[in-house]
């Protein structure tokens, strides 16, 4: 009979000691290390001469294409976001902080596949029956295809998967789920990864897509161990401001698609509605010659989206110490800007107060929204406002030069397509390749930063 040893493992980092300590050797928190019990191996595998099979060893050329049979979910985003769908066993990780409507993501896209004729499992060890058929109500998602069940024990949770055989299995969320082969509470390090172990290898037995809801810690990153994130083939995070009505799904890892591409939702009492334009919802509310407000084009995968950014510069009424503070935008690459204008241009920001803010809380993060963030605290501090249909693209470098950027055709595409009048772009662009004759957008193509605001002001 195997022996059955114990050890304890950081719920923060993973980090295994063969006895307790109040501070993990690790992350270095303390009271983090929790208990496990596992069985030792009692005998060695056994193994060919070789040490494997020598079957399983071919040449690249000669293996099976893999067909990607891809599962139509019904919502439009959800499935941009995946790739097109779901791919056959495939396994695909949500993450989103509470509340976010992670789960009724899933539930609304379920049913749609549940209506279409797909036999889909959900499972859930945070709900009971009756009240995932209360939002399946209210979500329009009722249908025989649809089972519901209640369940946390892995182990009997593949026996029902074996026993109906579904189409695509939901688990909610992998936390409240744990294995009868460990010991430790549901939620700890090791139940989280030997739970997403098991479901991992029986779905790619099965062929069957499987979606997993994950908890996010108070840093916004998954809760549980990073090999759970390198297990699943997809890692999608839900995103939105609780006071926005506007939900972002963005794709941080895709083997089958490509990332970080997005789905941009509206969230209604009927549910979450897909926003085909999501441009178009962004700039609705912009404010008419308002000093500090700027359009910038930022790519998210392969969708260009326009949005207003918005800075207010104002005197700082701390002595050496003036505010700097950024919403969806990173706060380091602001101060860099600032800087920046500081020491090429001129401009006197050491005593001010600034605030930027990309409007409609979405997050940008890519280099080429730079000339249109410093463009908008320029505007603000000298109070001059920017002509309305104007859009700047651009990376701004240490020495104030304005350097290309990734996919400007279809950034371009999508300024004209808005009805804006021109465009500043770096100037190492070919006008000629990007724009066709008929066109009626006008490009301004500046070399520096300082060139781009005797542009704009």
């Amino acid at each position: 009979m195997a022996k059955t040893v114990t050890e304890f493992v950081c719920q923060s980092c993973g980090q295994r000691t063969p006895k307790w300590m109040g501070k993990c050797p690790g992350c270095e928190e303390w009271n983090t290390l929790a208990e496990e019990r596992i069985k030792g191996a009692g005998s060695k595998r056994k193994t060919g001469k070789g040490g494997g099979d020598g079957n399983s060893v071919q040449p690249v050329t000669q293996v099976a294409p893999l067909t990607q049979n891809r599962l139509v979910t019904g919502i439009g985003e959800f499935d941009r976001t995946l790739g097109g769908g779901l791919v056959e066993g495939s396994l695909i990780l949500i993450g989103g902080d509470p509340g976010i409507g992670k789960s009724t993501l899933l539930l609304q896209s379920m049913g749609e596949m549940a209506i279409s004729g797909a036999k889909v499992l959900y499972v859930s060890g945070e709900e009971s029956p009756a009240q995932i058929k209360l939002r399946a109500d209210r979500l329009g998602a009722l249908s025989d295809n649809l089972l519901i069940c209640s369940e946390i024990c892995i182990e009997d949770v593949l026996a029902v998967v074996e026993q109906v055989q579904p189409d695509a299995l939901v688990l909610d969320s992998i936390q409240t789920f744990f294995t009868a082969d460990l010991q430790s509470a549901p939620g700890s390090i090791g139940q989280v990864r030997e739970v997403a172990f098991k479901i991992f290898q029986d779905v790619k037995k099965r062929a069957m897509p499987a979606l997993l809801i994950g908890h996010i810690t108070k840093d916004g990153a998954i809760a549980g161990p990073k090999s759970l994130e390198h297990i699943v083939d997809t890692v999608i995070y839900f995103e939105g401001e609780k006071g926005h009505s506007y939900r972002i799904l963005r794709a941080i890892k895709n083997r089958f698609g490509s990332t970080p591409e997005i789905g941009v939702f509206e969230m209604l009492p009927e549910g979450l509605v897909g926003v085909e334009n999501p441009s178009d919802i962004f700039l609705s509310e912009r404010p008419a010659d308002s000093p500090g407000s700027i359009i910038i084009s930022s790519m998210e995968g392969s969708r260009p989206l326009l949005v207003e950014v918005q800075a207010l510069v104002t005197s700082s009424s701390s002595i050496g110490m003036p505010r700097r503070m950024s919403a969806g935008f990173d706060h380091n690459r602001m101060s860099l800007l600032i800087a920046i204008m500081e020491k090429r241009l001129g401009l006197n920001l050491q005593g001010e107060d600034i605030f930027v803010n990309i409007a409609g809380g979405l997050k940008v993060s890519e280099p080429a929204v730079d000339m249109g963030i410093a463009a908008a605290i320029a505007g603000s501090f000298r109070n001059i406002s920017v002509d309305p249909h104007t859009v700047m693209i651009g990376e701004i470098g240490l020495t104030g030069e304005v350097r290309s950027v990734m996919q400007l055709e279809a950034r371009l595409t999508e300024v004209e397509r808005l009805g804006f009048k021109r465009c500043v772009v770096p100037h190492s662009v070919n006008e000629d390749k990007l724009l066709n004759k008929s066109s009626s957008l006008n490009l301004i193509p500046v070399k520096t930063l300082s060139e781009a605001f005797d542009v704009v002001f």
